[in-house]
């Protein structure tokens, strides 16, 4: 957690126009959120730049935004494993999809004007810095977004338990999952229309229904640490600053429904 002092140096970068119902924030976004969906896989460099605008527009509010990212868009170690690679071998080959895509993300955050640094559990101090807590957080104290790749570090964790252990470390107020469908719901949207969303779950709602929100160690250590987490659609211009904001948006997953 952040210093009183830490916190005032924080607020003093603030848009006096705003106030922000979030200031220190991990965002979670799925690999597929960067795909070209024309051939479905790969990386599209004008949605790498609509996300960095709208991250950027938080940012320049003055809160203090950590990105963390997957890698599904370029090779997903569950993918690899049911094709016949080794699990411990396919998730590092997933890490370092990761790590791609952060760096992408990197370059278009950069050429909107945020000054940002990438951290990768995984060692490779040619392209990234390794992932120290405290300086992640001097970091985000100096005005610089972190971008977090490689997962944990570790095989058998996805990047949902990466995201709610960073969030934790860095005294994150809330995980905003960034999705392409407007929140939750109780089946798919895209094969059903009649399909509901929830507007708020607990998190024992999450595991015992076992909705697709993210995986049960992720929501157990969100539950154990009491960390919100809020469902959205980053696709729907605006939404991730209407949440910073305050105001209802998507699926918000906490201790009381």
């Amino acid at each position: 957690m952040m210093s009183a002092d830490q916190d005032k140096g924080f607020s003093s970068g603030l848009n006096a126009q705003v106030t922000p119902k979030y200031r220190r924030v991990l965002l979670k976004i799925s690999g597929e959120a960067f795909m070209d969906a024309s051939v479905g896989y790969g990386i599209d460099t004008d949605t790498v730049f609509q996300i960095a605008d709208q991250l950027a527009e938080v940012h320049k509010m003055g809160v203090r935004l950590a990105v963390i990212v997957g890698g599904g868009n370029i090779f997903r170690g569950s993918a690899g494993t049911a094709k016949g690679i080794d699990p411990v071998i396919a998730d590092f080959m997933g890490m370092l999809a990761t790590v791609i895509n952060a760096l992408a993300l990197q370059d278009a955050l950069e050429k909107t004007g945020v000054n940002t640094r990438v951290q990768t559990a995984i060692n490779m101090q040619s392209i990234a810095e390794p992932y120290i807590r405290r300086r992640a957080i001097r970091h985000q104290e100096k005005g610089r977004m972190v971008i977090f790749a490689a997962g944990t570090g570790n095989p058998y964790f996805t990047t949902d338990t990466a995201a709610a252990l960073r969030a934790l470390e860095i005294g994150a107020e809330v995980i905003l999952k960034a999705t392409k469908v407007d929140g939750v719901f109780d089946k798919d949207p895209v094969k059903y229309p009649d399909a509901k969303m929830f507007e708020s779950l607990t998190y024992m709602d999450v595991l015992n229904r076992e909705l697709e929100v993210m995986d049960a160690t992720a929501i157990s250590l969100c539950m154990d640490n009491r960390l919100p987490i809020v469902v959205f659609n980053l696709f729907e211009k605006g939404n991730l600053k209407r949440i910073i904001l305050g105001e209802r948006v998507g699926t918000t997953v906490s201790s009381n429904s």
